[in-house]
């Protein structure tokens, strides 16, 4: 039964299905008949089969996998352009292979405040910037409410690639990008840590818990290479606040806190905010 649907619509149903890209050149007909595999030879009854060589075990991702060579290669980084450097001839995360772009991070390398979101989106893979879909506008206008933009902050995901259809990063790309952003993260050298969104939160403040039982609430970042714990806090992603409008009100409160801490901290300001 042909559709009555004009092919415009069609596609517009598949974005909003989450369908947005293609993964091979040609369409695969899945209702098509599947021929039966041929059965083996029977073996005779007198004649011992073979032995069946092991299979080699696959290659554990430990110290000697790409979580490994993640913290290898993050390690010897020295600056953050050399840390994206890095990322770009890094191939040990799969979600390299289905993204169009590296988005790795915006913004001011050595500002006082640093946005840590979940992943990139669709808008995000195609520019190969964090946070330039609605809700990047939106992020910028809440930081433009306290006195912050893009040259007096800076902004990246807890991994920099984007997950296919945006599903949501497993914990195994994400432990793989984290030594790069552990890295990033002290390069940047930041007074602030800012968690945007509940997956973003839970990796960084190693809280197990919703966001709505994080925000407003101060927590330490550490890590070998920072030469002192930073202070870290979680706010609403900037999605979850464009779909739960009624959340802006706590949201603004939050920025709020973050602002007071800015100035408690000596944080520097944007001098030209949107």
């Amino acid at each position: 039964m042909k559709s009555e649907l004009p092919p415009k619509k069609i596609l517009e149903w598949y974005l909003q299905a989450g369908v947005d890209e293609t993964i091979g050149d040609d369409p695969v007909d899945r209702f098509a008949a599947i021929e039966p595999a041929e059965a083996p030879e029977p073996v005779p009854e007198k004649e011992t089969p073979p032995p069946v060589p092991a299979a080699p075990a696959a290659p554990a991702i430990g110290a000697d996998g790409a979580s490994g060579e993640a913290r290898r290669t993050a390690a010897a980084a020295q600056g953050v352009d050399e840390l994206r450097a890095a990322l770009e001839k890094f191939e040990g995360c799969g979600l390299k292979k289905t993204a169009t772009n590296l988005v790795f991070g915006d913004g001011n390398a050595e500002a006082d405040i640093i946005f840590i979101g979940e992943a990139p989106g669709a808008e995000e893979d195609r520019k190969g910037v964090p946070f330039v879909g609605p809700s990047g506008q939106l992020l910028d206008r809440m930081l433009a409410s306290i006195g912050l933009d893009r040259t007096a902050a800076y902004i990246s995901n807890t991994v920099f690639w984007r997950p296919p259809g945006n599903r949501n990063p497993t914990t195994g790309e994400m432990a793989v990008c984290m030594p790069f952003l552990e890295r990033m993260i002290e390069l940047v050298d930041p007074k602030i840590v800012v968690a945007v969104g509940g997956p973003a939160a839970n990796s960084l403040l190693g809280q197990k818990t919703s966001v709505g039982k994080l925000r407003g609430k101060w927590f330490t970042y550490s890590s070998a290479g920072l030469a002192q714990p930073v202070e870290a806090t979680a706010i609403y992603h900037p999605a979850y606040l464009l779909r739960t409008p009624a959340q802006k009100r706590a949201a603004w409160q939050d920025l709020l806190e973050i602002r007071a801490k800015m100035r408690t901290l000596g944080c520097r300001e944007s001098t030209n905010p949107l």
